[in-house]
Protein backbone atom coordinates (compact mmCIF):
# COMPACT_ATOMS: atom_id res chain seq x y z
CA UNK A 1 0.00 0.00 0.00
CA UNK A 2 2.73 2.51 0.90
CA UNK A 3 4.55 1.31 -2.58
CA UNK A 4 1.44 2.90 -3.85
CA UNK A 5 1.04 5.72 -2.38
CA UNK A 6 4.33 7.18 -2.67
CA UNK A 7 4.44 7.17 -6.30
CA UNK A 8 1.31 9.31 -6.25
CA UNK A 9 3.09 12.09 -3.61
CA UNK A 10 5.90 12.36 -5.87
CA UNK A 11 3.70 12.89 -8.74
CA UNK A 12 1.73 15.53 -6.63
CA UNK A 13 4.92 17.11 -5.75
CA UNK A 14 6.25 17.02 -9.69
CA UNK A 15 3.42 18.66 -10.36
CA UNK A 16 3.38 21.58 -8.23
CA UNK A 17 6.88 21.88 -8.81
CA UNK A 18 5.86 22.30 -12.62
CA UNK A 19 2.84 25.16 -11.99
CA UNK A 20 5.00 27.01 -9.98
CA UNK A 21 7.64 26.86 -12.82
CA UNK A 22 5.09 27.91 -15.07
CA UNK A 23 3.69 30.34 -12.88
CA UNK A 24 7.00 32.13 -12.56
CA UNK A 25 7.43 32.04 -16.62
CA UNK A 26 4.36 33.53 -17.25
CA UNK A 27 4.78 36.41 -14.82
CA UNK A 28 8.19 36.84 -16.45
CA UNK A 29 6.49 36.63 -19.24
CA UNK A 30 4.19 39.53 -18.07
CA UNK A 31 6.94 41.43 -16.88
CA UNK A 32 8.96 41.31 -20.18
CA UNK A 33 5.51 42.40 -22.07
CA UNK A 34 5.20 45.64 -19.77
CA UNK A 35 8.42 46.83 -20.96
CA UNK A 36 7.20 46.36 -25.01
CA UNK A 37 5.12 47.48 -26.66
CA UNK A 38 4.01 45.32 -29.63
CA UNK A 39 2.92 46.75 -33.10
CA UNK A 40 1.00 44.22 -35.63
CA UNK A 41 2.30 44.43 -39.23
CA UNK A 42 0.60 43.23 -41.80
CA UNK A 43 2.25 43.11 -45.62
CA UNK A 44 2.26 41.49 -49.27
CA UNK A 45 6.11 40.06 -49.13
CA UNK A 46 5.29 36.87 -51.18
CA UNK A 47 3.60 38.42 -54.13
CA UNK A 48 5.42 42.32 -54.30
CA UNK A 49 9.19 41.18 -53.14
CA UNK A 50 10.63 44.45 -55.21
CA UNK A 51 8.82 47.06 -52.82
CA UNK A 52 8.30 45.10 -49.91
CA UNK A 53 11.87 43.83 -48.91
CA UNK A 54 12.91 47.62 -49.30
CA UNK A 55 10.20 48.64 -47.14
CA UNK A 56 11.08 45.62 -44.25
CA UNK A 57 14.26 46.99 -44.00
CA UNK A 58 13.10 50.87 -43.83
CA UNK A 59 10.95 49.79 -40.42
CA UNK A 60 13.51 47.69 -39.24
CA UNK A 61 16.22 50.32 -39.43
CA UNK A 62 13.48 52.64 -37.49
CA UNK A 63 12.72 49.98 -34.73
CA UNK A 64 16.50 49.88 -34.31
CA UNK A 65 16.67 53.35 -34.38
CA UNK A 66 13.51 54.19 -31.92
CA UNK A 67 15.17 51.47 -29.35
CA UNK A 68 18.81 52.82 -29.75
CA UNK A 69 17.41 56.27 -28.13
CA UNK A 70 15.12 54.95 -25.43
CA UNK A 71 12.10 53.68 -27.12
CA UNK A 72 8.89 55.01 -26.43
CA UNK A 73 7.31 55.44 -23.42
CA UNK A 74 9.87 54.15 -21.57
CA UNK A 75 9.34 50.75 -23.50
CA UNK A 76 10.75 48.91 -26.21
CA UNK A 77 8.78 48.63 -29.72
CA UNK A 78 8.71 45.33 -30.95
CA UNK A 79 7.28 44.48 -34.81
CA UNK A 80 5.09 41.18 -35.00
CA UNK A 81 4.76 40.45 -38.94
CA UNK A 82 2.73 38.57 -40.48
CA UNK A 83 2.20 37.75 -44.92
CA UNK A 84 -1.14 38.53 -46.38
CA UNK A 85 -0.26 36.69 -49.93
CA UNK A 86 -1.64 39.54 -51.11
CA UNK A 87 -5.26 38.37 -50.51
CA UNK A 88 -8.07 40.41 -48.66
CA UNK A 89 -9.10 37.77 -46.71
CA UNK A 90 -5.75 37.10 -45.41
CA UNK A 91 -5.21 40.71 -44.66
CA UNK A 92 -8.32 40.41 -41.97
CA UNK A 93 -7.43 36.45 -40.59
CA UNK A 94 -3.98 37.89 -39.94
CA UNK A 95 -4.84 41.17 -38.26
CA UNK A 96 -7.43 39.07 -35.84
CA UNK A 97 -4.51 36.65 -34.99
CA UNK A 98 -2.41 39.42 -34.44
CA UNK A 99 -4.70 42.04 -31.68
CA UNK A 100 -6.18 38.30 -30.53
CA UNK A 101 -3.34 35.96 -30.39
CA UNK A 102 -0.41 38.29 -30.23
CA UNK A 103 -2.16 41.01 -28.19
CA UNK A 104 -0.66 43.72 -30.49
CA UNK A 105 -1.40 47.58 -29.69
CA UNK A 106 -2.09 48.42 -32.97
CA UNK A 107 -0.95 47.44 -36.63
CA UNK A 108 0.08 49.40 -39.90
CA UNK A 109 1.85 47.70 -43.16
CA UNK A 110 -0.81 46.71 -46.29
CA UNK A 111 0.26 47.74 -49.97
CA UNK A 112 -2.22 46.43 -52.02
CA UNK A 113 -5.53 48.74 -52.56
CA UNK A 114 -7.54 45.86 -52.25
CA UNK A 115 -6.11 44.60 -48.67
CA UNK A 116 -5.67 48.47 -47.25
CA UNK A 117 -9.44 48.51 -47.58
CA UNK A 118 -9.86 44.94 -45.81
CA UNK A 119 -7.65 46.42 -43.00
CA UNK A 120 -9.16 50.10 -43.11
CA UNK A 121 -12.52 47.86 -42.47
CA UNK A 122 -11.21 45.53 -40.02
CA UNK A 123 -9.80 48.75 -38.13
CA UNK A 124 -12.99 50.46 -38.13
CA UNK A 125 -15.27 47.28 -36.98
CA UNK A 126 -12.36 45.85 -34.07
CA UNK A 127 -11.62 49.85 -32.99
CA UNK A 128 -8.33 49.06 -33.45
CA UNK A 129 -5.74 51.79 -34.79
CA UNK A 130 -4.34 51.24 -38.28
CA UNK A 131 -1.64 53.10 -39.98
CA UNK A 132 -1.92 52.14 -43.92
CA UNK A 133 1.41 52.39 -44.80
CA UNK A 134 1.32 51.69 -48.70
CA UNK A 135 -2.14 51.21 -50.23
CA UNK A 136 -2.72 54.22 -52.43
CA UNK A 137 -6.61 54.08 -53.08
CA UNK A 138 -8.45 57.18 -51.97
CA UNK A 139 -11.07 55.18 -50.36
CA UNK A 140 -8.98 55.00 -47.95
CA UNK A 141 -9.25 58.35 -45.82
CA UNK A 142 -12.07 59.23 -47.84
CA UNK A 143 -15.29 57.30 -48.42
CA UNK A 144 -13.89 54.26 -46.69
CA UNK A 145 -12.34 56.67 -43.64
CA UNK A 146 -13.00 56.03 -39.89
CA UNK A 147 -11.66 57.34 -36.96
CA UNK A 148 -8.98 54.45 -36.37
CA UNK A 149 -6.96 54.41 -39.90
CA UNK A 150 -4.36 56.85 -41.23
CA UNK A 151 -2.63 56.72 -44.75
CA UNK A 152 1.17 57.48 -44.73
CA UNK A 153 2.02 57.73 -48.54
CA UNK A 154 0.66 59.76 -51.29
CA UNK A 155 -3.01 58.65 -52.71
CA UNK A 156 -3.71 58.15 -55.94
CA UNK A 157 -5.54 61.42 -56.22
CA UNK A 158 -2.62 63.05 -54.80
CA UNK A 159 0.01 61.25 -57.07
CA UNK A 160 -2.20 61.68 -60.64
CA UNK A 161 -2.50 65.58 -59.41
CA UNK A 162 0.99 65.76 -59.16
CA UNK A 163 1.16 64.36 -63.13
CA UNK A 164 -2.30 66.61 -64.64
CA UNK A 165 -0.46 69.82 -65.07
CA UNK A 166 2.54 67.95 -67.01
CA UNK A 167 -0.01 66.16 -68.94
CA UNK A 168 -1.97 69.07 -70.00
CA UNK A 169 1.33 71.16 -70.85
CA UNK A 170 1.76 68.75 -73.31
CA UNK A 171 -1.79 69.60 -75.15
CA UNK A 172 -2.25 66.36 -76.40
CA UNK A 173 -5.65 65.59 -77.50
CA UNK A 174 -6.19 61.79 -78.59
CA UNK A 175 -4.91 59.64 -75.17
CA UNK A 176 -4.52 56.08 -74.69
CA UNK A 177 -4.90 54.35 -71.42
CA UNK A 178 -3.22 51.21 -69.50
CA UNK A 179 -4.54 50.33 -65.95
CA UNK A 180 -4.33 47.35 -64.07
CA UNK A 181 -7.93 46.19 -63.15
CA UNK A 182 -8.65 46.57 -59.61
CA UNK A 183 -9.14 49.15 -57.00
CA UNK A 184 -5.67 51.31 -57.41
CA UNK A 185 -6.09 51.21 -61.29
CA UNK A 186 -9.36 52.06 -61.64
CA UNK A 187 -9.04 54.79 -59.16
CA UNK A 188 -6.29 56.42 -60.98
CA UNK A 189 -7.85 56.48 -64.21
CA UNK A 190 -11.17 57.92 -62.46
CA UNK A 191 -9.19 60.61 -61.49
CA UNK A 192 -6.97 61.60 -64.25
CA UNK A 193 -10.19 61.53 -67.45
CA UNK A 194 -11.67 64.25 -64.35
CA UNK A 195 -8.58 66.39 -63.51
CA UNK A 196 -7.12 66.15 -67.19
CA UNK A 197 -10.60 67.16 -68.83
CA UNK A 198 -10.89 70.09 -66.47
CA UNK A 199 -7.22 71.52 -67.35
CA UNK A 200 -8.28 70.18 -71.07
CA UNK A 201 -11.45 70.73 -72.18
CA UNK A 202 -11.19 68.71 -75.88
CA UNK A 203 -9.26 66.19 -74.47
CA UNK A 204 -10.42 62.36 -75.82
CA UNK A 205 -10.12 59.34 -74.32
CA UNK A 206 -10.07 56.66 -77.51
CA UNK A 207 -8.43 53.23 -75.94
CA UNK A 208 -8.39 51.41 -72.97
CA UNK A 209 -6.66 48.59 -71.71
CA UNK A 210 -7.35 46.88 -68.51
CA UNK A 211 -5.24 43.80 -67.76
CA UNK A 212 -5.86 41.89 -64.60
CA UNK A 213 -3.52 43.08 -61.86
CA UNK A 214 -0.08 40.56 -62.53
CA UNK A 215 -1.56 39.24 -65.76
CA UNK A 216 -0.63 41.37 -68.57
CA UNK A 217 -0.47 40.21 -72.15
CA UNK A 218 1.73 42.81 -73.17
CA UNK A 219 1.70 41.75 -76.68
CA UNK A 220 -1.88 42.09 -77.10
CA UNK A 221 -2.32 45.30 -75.00
CA UNK A 222 0.77 47.14 -76.89
CA UNK A 223 -1.16 46.55 -80.19
CA UNK A 224 -4.22 47.49 -79.12
CA UNK A 225 -3.10 50.74 -77.91
CA UNK A 226 -0.78 51.27 -81.17
CA UNK A 227 -4.18 50.35 -83.25
CA UNK A 228 -5.64 53.40 -81.81
CA UNK A 229 -3.63 55.84 -82.85
CA UNK A 230 -3.49 57.84 -79.86
CA UNK A 231 -1.04 61.17 -79.16
CA UNK A 232 -0.25 60.17 -75.49
CA UNK A 233 -0.06 57.23 -73.39
CA UNK A 234 -1.33 57.21 -69.28
CA UNK A 235 0.28 54.17 -67.77
CA UNK A 236 -1.14 52.60 -64.51
CA UNK A 237 1.03 49.33 -64.62
CA UNK A 238 3.89 48.58 -62.04
CA UNK A 239 5.81 45.66 -60.86
CA UNK A 240 6.46 42.82 -63.15
CA UNK A 241 3.44 43.97 -65.29
CA UNK A 242 5.46 47.36 -65.89
CA UNK A 243 8.67 45.58 -67.10
CA UNK A 244 6.73 43.45 -70.20
CA UNK A 245 4.55 46.88 -70.89
CA UNK A 246 8.07 48.65 -71.56
CA UNK A 247 10.19 45.87 -73.18
CA UNK A 248 6.72 44.94 -75.68
CA UNK A 249 6.52 48.59 -76.01
CA UNK A 250 10.13 49.39 -77.05
CA UNK A 251 10.18 46.07 -79.43
CA UNK A 252 6.77 47.22 -81.69
CA UNK A 253 7.44 51.16 -81.05
CA UNK A 254 4.71 52.09 -79.40
CA UNK A 255 6.40 54.81 -77.16
CA UNK A 256 8.09 56.39 -80.62
CA UNK A 257 6.79 59.80 -81.25
CA UNK A 258 4.39 59.65 -78.63
CA UNK A 259 4.55 61.09 -75.07
CA UNK A 260 4.00 58.73 -71.87
CA UNK A 261 2.61 59.78 -68.57
CA UNK A 262 3.20 56.77 -65.63
CA UNK A 263 2.39 56.56 -62.38
CA UNK A 264 5.06 55.08 -59.71
CA UNK A 265 7.47 54.35 -62.75
CA UNK A 266 10.13 56.70 -61.57
CA UNK A 267 10.56 54.18 -58.36
CA UNK A 268 13.41 52.56 -58.09
CA UNK A 269 11.62 49.26 -57.45
CA UNK A 270 10.41 49.14 -60.64
CA UNK A 271 13.54 51.67 -62.98
CA UNK A 272 15.93 49.40 -61.48
CA UNK A 273 14.94 45.82 -62.96
CA UNK A 274 15.18 47.62 -66.61
CA UNK A 275 18.73 48.48 -66.69
CA UNK A 276 19.49 49.70 -69.77
CA UNK A 277 15.58 48.91 -71.17
CA UNK A 278 14.21 51.63 -68.80
CA UNK A 279 11.86 53.61 -70.91
CA UNK A 280 13.13 57.23 -72.30
CA UNK A 281 11.71 60.84 -71.54
CA UNK A 282 8.47 59.35 -69.63
CA UNK A 283 6.79 61.68 -67.25
CA UNK A 284 6.92 60.03 -63.65
CA UNK A 285 6.16 59.96 -60.06
CA UNK A 286 9.23 58.58 -58.23
CA UNK A 287 12.28 59.09 -55.99
CA UNK A 288 15.85 59.93 -57.54
CA UNK A 289 17.34 59.17 -53.76
CA UNK A 290 20.78 59.62 -55.76
CA UNK A 291 20.21 63.01 -56.41
CA UNK A 292 18.54 64.68 -53.82
CA UNK A 293 20.33 66.79 -52.18
CA UNK A 294 18.51 67.46 -48.68
CA UNK A 295 19.83 66.99 -45.68
CA UNK A 296 17.29 64.83 -44.44
CA UNK A 297 17.33 62.49 -47.34
CA UNK A 298 21.20 62.20 -47.40
CA UNK A 299 21.31 61.16 -43.71
CA UNK A 300 18.61 58.63 -44.40
CA UNK A 301 20.93 57.12 -47.58
CA UNK A 302 23.98 57.43 -45.51
CA UNK A 303 22.67 55.19 -42.80
CA UNK A 304 20.81 53.22 -45.28
CA UNK A 305 23.77 52.18 -46.91
CA UNK A 306 26.08 51.26 -44.00
CA UNK A 307 23.03 49.38 -42.41
CA UNK A 308 22.60 46.67 -45.33
CA UNK A 309 25.35 47.58 -47.95
CA UNK A 310 22.48 48.58 -50.71
CA UNK A 311 20.53 51.79 -51.96
CA UNK A 312 17.10 52.56 -50.81
CA UNK A 313 13.90 52.49 -52.24
CA UNK A 314 10.67 54.13 -52.04
CA UNK A 315 9.60 51.11 -49.98
CA UNK A 316 12.49 52.25 -47.81
CA UNK A 317 11.25 55.59 -47.16
CA UNK A 318 7.93 54.13 -46.47
CA UNK A 319 9.02 51.41 -44.29
CA UNK A 320 11.05 54.02 -41.96
CA UNK A 321 8.63 57.26 -41.98
CA UNK A 322 5.60 54.14 -41.19
CA UNK A 323 7.83 53.38 -37.53
CA UNK A 324 8.78 57.20 -37.42
CA UNK A 325 5.21 58.14 -37.31
CA UNK A 326 4.14 55.57 -34.73
CA UNK A 327 6.69 56.24 -32.45
CA UNK A 328 5.72 60.02 -32.89
CA UNK A 329 2.19 58.86 -32.05
CA UNK A 330 2.70 57.06 -29.49
CA UNK A 331 4.93 59.44 -27.26
CA UNK A 332 2.38 62.26 -28.41
CA UNK A 333 -0.71 59.71 -26.94
CA UNK A 334 0.88 59.18 -24.25
CA UNK A 335 -0.53 55.95 -24.52
CA UNK A 336 -1.14 52.81 -26.96
CA UNK A 337 -4.92 52.91 -26.55
CA UNK A 338 -6.35 53.20 -30.17
CA UNK A 339 -8.36 56.03 -29.33
CA UNK A 340 -5.64 58.15 -27.68
CA UNK A 341 -3.59 57.16 -31.00
CA UNK A 342 -6.48 58.20 -32.97
CA UNK A 343 -6.95 61.58 -31.87
CA UNK A 344 -2.92 61.97 -31.08
CA UNK A 345 -2.38 61.43 -34.84
CA UNK A 346 -4.82 64.23 -35.68
CA UNK A 347 -2.37 67.11 -36.59
CA UNK A 348 0.49 64.71 -36.04
CA UNK A 349 4.03 66.25 -37.30
CA UNK A 350 6.55 63.89 -38.21
CA UNK A 351 10.35 64.24 -39.59
CA UNK A 352 11.27 61.81 -42.57
CA UNK A 353 13.51 61.32 -45.56
CA UNK A 354 11.02 63.31 -47.66
CA UNK A 355 10.87 66.10 -45.11
CA UNK A 356 8.52 67.31 -42.11
CA UNK A 357 5.06 65.84 -42.84
CA UNK A 358 1.75 66.53 -41.42
CA UNK A 359 -1.50 64.08 -41.01
CA UNK A 360 -4.55 66.10 -41.64
CA UNK A 361 -6.70 66.75 -39.39
CA UNK A 362 -9.74 66.50 -42.17
CA UNK A 363 -9.29 63.00 -43.44
CA UNK A 364 -6.09 61.64 -41.72
CA UNK A 365 -3.64 61.92 -44.85
CA UNK A 366 -0.12 62.39 -44.56
CA UNK A 367 0.91 65.42 -46.52
CA UNK A 368 3.78 63.48 -47.79
CA UNK A 369 4.55 64.37 -51.43
CA UNK A 370 6.92 62.36 -53.97
CA UNK A 371 9.15 63.78 -57.13
CA UNK A 372 7.98 64.58 -60.88
CA UNK A 373 10.12 64.09 -63.55
CA UNK A 374 11.11 62.66 -66.71
CA UNK A 375 12.99 59.49 -66.95
CA UNK A 376 16.08 58.70 -68.74
CA UNK A 377 19.10 55.66 -68.98
CA UNK A 378 22.32 56.54 -67.14
CA UNK A 379 25.61 54.36 -67.36
CA UNK A 380 22.98 51.51 -68.29
CA UNK A 381 20.58 52.43 -65.16
CA UNK A 382 16.90 53.85 -65.49
CA UNK A 383 16.96 57.10 -63.48
CA UNK A 384 14.95 60.22 -63.39
CA UNK A 385 16.06 64.03 -64.84
CA UNK A 386 14.95 66.71 -64.36
CA UNK A 387 12.57 66.51 -61.45
CA UNK A 388 10.75 68.51 -59.08
CA UNK A 389 9.01 67.61 -55.43
CA UNK A 390 5.57 68.10 -55.03
CA UNK A 391 4.41 68.56 -51.33
CA UNK A 392 1.46 66.60 -50.58
CA UNK A 393 -0.25 69.27 -49.05
CA UNK A 394 -0.74 71.13 -52.56
CA UNK A 395 -2.26 67.87 -54.67
CA UNK A 396 -5.48 68.10 -52.54
CA UNK A 397 -8.91 68.59 -53.30
CA UNK A 398 -10.98 71.38 -50.95
CA UNK A 399 -11.77 70.43 -47.43
CA UNK A 400 -15.28 70.51 -48.77
CA UNK A 401 -15.21 68.29 -51.26
CA UNK A 402 -13.01 65.72 -48.74
CA UNK A 403 -15.94 65.98 -46.28
CA UNK A 404 -18.88 65.15 -48.86
CA UNK A 405 -17.14 62.07 -49.27
CA UNK A 406 -15.79 61.06 -45.59
CA UNK A 407 -18.34 59.49 -43.88
CA UNK A 408 -18.96 61.12 -40.48
CA UNK A 409 -17.21 60.20 -37.51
Amino acid sequence: MHNRIRPQRRLRRAAAAVAVTVSALLGSAAALAQNTIKIGEINSYKAQPAFLEPYKRGWEMAIEEVNAAGGVLGKKLEVVSRDDNGNPGDSVRVAEELVARERVALLFGGFLSNTGLALTDYARQRRVFFLAAEPLTDKIVWQNGNRYTYRLRPSTYMQVAMLVPEAARLKKKRWAIVYPNYEYGQSAVATFKKLLKQAQPDVEFVAEQAPPLGKVDAGSVVQALADAKPDAIFNVLFAADLGKFVREGNTRGLFEGREVVSLLTGEPEYLDPLRGEAPKNWIVTGYPWYAIDTPENKKFVEAYRKKFNDTPRVGSVVGYAAVKSIAAGLQKAGSADSDKLAAAFSGLRVDTPMGQIVYRPQDHQSTMGAYVGRTGVRDGKGVMTSFVYVDGAKVQPSDAEVKAMRPAQ
